[in-house]
């Protein structure tokens, strides 16, 4: 039974709708004959997405040009879960579309920290940059397949990085240097890397962080290691010689033949990173996405959905450990700059990252559900005393935003402000339920199912229901989804992962419901749920009562099985409180 709606807390206007990068893009696909749908009617723009996978993919190839060698055809040679084959007769890259059309005058990047002062880099730059460690990495004998791993803070080397690894089909993976070695390790040393990039250190709330020593041991524990690059970052020329084999930035980047940026193609399921997420038992799952596959769905997420335009400035908060930073690259793919930020997003207040958004002119200021909530007990005012007038859009994700926050936002940021809550992961690196510049914000609730993404909630029969919470699942591929996990080559712990509770139907592991009005509210993780009493409880709804007290800025929740079945499981409570 549907539920009374929540109230409406933004409704795009007329203008606002005509004015979006979806609605031209219903518009066109109107006209080109594909497909009979009005951006007035999402709903139905979203059924012919899933309901024709095929054309609907194929619609975003050509509607943003994809450069390819072969053909586009067919669009999936198999539609098994795991193991679809998408464009399997295409051939790209990933890191050539970035860089296509890009003026060198026009702002890429705006880049700032705790270490560095607010700069603007351009397009020439960093094509400059990135073919300069393009070069270098061909020169250190880095070529298709081999592995590139940045132990490197968010950054625009980084990104130049990123860019030159898959510029040469190589297999980027990153991990923030706010990690200890033995959790960096656990990742990086699962993919055998070649080259290993570090920084010397870092600065996090005000504290500077020397990390050569945990550099020196990254590089003993990976014998696959050739040359680990050291750039400079906390220190202006930080010693090399206690690393085997060490090099500075300058002399690395001096090492390479020069010359302009090129491009290896390859096939469209072909790695483009590893990303890393924690199973429940063993090391971290390797996860395995494609140049094609990462492509497609972030033109789709980042034009359609983010609806990133010409001049827009897109700010998330993320650090290189976090699928969030690789999302925030994919922006790169529109026409709109990214902000990067380094440093605690805490201080010397929590103020600190409203500043750099009226500094930037972020024209879209993204970041997770705890920060908002954490400016909601803080009395934070955003508004006050600078100006945030460019900010079109609020972006939260990470876990589920309370109906609290919602209203925080709405509060002190302005009825005008679109805000979208989403869910996602970093198993497909995108959201599957979340914004939509088309439809109006309900309270508490995430606007709607994203295009190409046939999300559903399933009952404990594995029959989709409306109106109820089930299991998150996904009922058909999506080109984003793992082509594999690193050294899993039978695909039995992809199939675990994913595809043990509904064969052929991706099992997420949240808590959903979808509502009539076509919106959906997250629960939780289901591998949490906690039981008592006959009654499931998804944390975030824990979460949510505990975090309504003042007294507490944090908290965790955990269900211990009790060995003796006639007893509740241990439910114990970690709370973090106000000082």
């Amino acid at each position: 039974m549907s539920r009374e709606a929540p109230p409406i807390l933004w409704n795009p206007s007329a203008e606002f709708r005509a004015s979006t990068n979806l609605a031209a893009y219903a518009g066109w696909l109107r006209e080109t004959g594909r497909a009979d749908v009005s951006p007035d009617d999402y709903e139905g723009l979203w059924r012919w997405s899933v309901g024709d996978l095929d054309a609907f993919w194929r619609s975003i190839w050509d509607r943003f040009g994809v450069l390819a060698d072969g053909s586009p055809e067919p669009v999936l040679g198999s539609r098994d879960m795991p193991g679809a084959d998408w464009f399997p007769n295409a051939r790209l890259n990933h890191a050539e579309h970035v860089f296509r059309d890009a003026p060198d005058d026009r702002v890429a990047i705006v880049e700032a920290g705790e270490l560095r002062a607010t700069r603007e880099i351009t397009w020439g730059e960093l094509r400059e940059l990135t073919a300069r460690v393009a070069a270098a990495l061909r020169a250190h004998g880095v070529g298709e397949g081999d592995r590139v791993a940045a132990y490197l803070p968010n950054i625009a080397e980084t990104l130049a990085a990123f860019f030159a690894t898959a510029s040469l089909g190589a297999v980027w993976s990153s991990c923030s240097p706010h990690f200890g070695a033995r959790t960096v390790i656990d990742r990086f040393a699962q993919i055998e890397p070649k080259v290993l990039l570090a920084v010397d250190g870092y600065r996090y709330g005000g504290r500077d962080f020397d990390k050569l020593d945990v550099v020196a041991e990254l590089e003993a524990a990976m014998p696959s290691v050739e040359h680990t690059v050291l750039l400079p970052y906390l220190a202006d020329a930080p010693d090399v010689t206690p690393l085997r084999e060490g090099i500075g930035w300058d002399a690395f980047l001096a090492a390479g033949d020069g010359g302009e940026l090129t491009f290896r193609r390859v096939p469209f399921s072909h790695p483009l990173w590893v990303l890393y997420s924690s199973g429940t038992t063993g090391l971290p799952k390797a996860i395995v996405q494609s140049h094609g596959g990462i492509l497609l769905e972030h033109l789709k997420k980042m034009w359609l959905h983010l609806d990133a335009r010409p001049g827009d400035r897109v700010f998330w908060f993320t650090t290189t450990g976090w699928m969030m930073w690789n999302f925030l690259a994919g922006v790169l793919l529109t026409d709109a700059a990214i902000v990067l930020y380094d440093g605690n997003p805490g201080h010397p207040s929590l103020d600190r990252l409203w500043d750099l958004a009226a500094e930037t002119g972020a024209t879209c200021f993204g970041t997770s559900a705890s920060f908002l909530a954490s400016c909601l007990k803080a009395g934070v005012e955003p508004g006050a005393g600078r100006d945030l007038s460019a900010l079109r859009s609020v972006g939260s994700t990470g876990s589920p935003l309370s109906p609290e926050g919602f209203r925080w936002v709405y509060d002190h940021l302005g009825s005008d402000t679109w805000l979208f809550s989403t869910s996602g992961g970093t198993d497909v690196c995108t959201a599957f339920v979340g914004g939509c510049p088309l439809l109006p914000v309900y309270e508490g609730e995430l606007q709607g199912r994203s295009l190409g993404a046939d999300v559903q909630a399933f009952d404990e029969d594995g029959r989709p229901v409306m109106d109820e919470v089930g299991e998150l699942v996904i009922t058909q591929p999506m080109p984003s989804m793992p082509v594999s996990f690193w050294n899993d080559p039978s695909g039995e712990r992809l199939r675990e992962s994913y595809f043990s509770i509904y064969p052929g139907v991706w099992r997420h592991g949240d808590w959903i419901e979808l509502t009539s009005r076509g919106t959906a509210i997250i629960y939780g993780r289901s591998d949490s749920t906690i039981n008592r009493g006959g009654i499931r409880m998804g944390t975030a709804e824990i979460y949510r009562a505990v975090l309504a007290e003042d007294a507490i800025v944090d908290a965790l929740v955990v269900d211990v099985p009790n060995p003796d079945a006639t007893q509740d499981n241990w439910m114990p409570l970690f709370v973090v409180l106000d000082e």
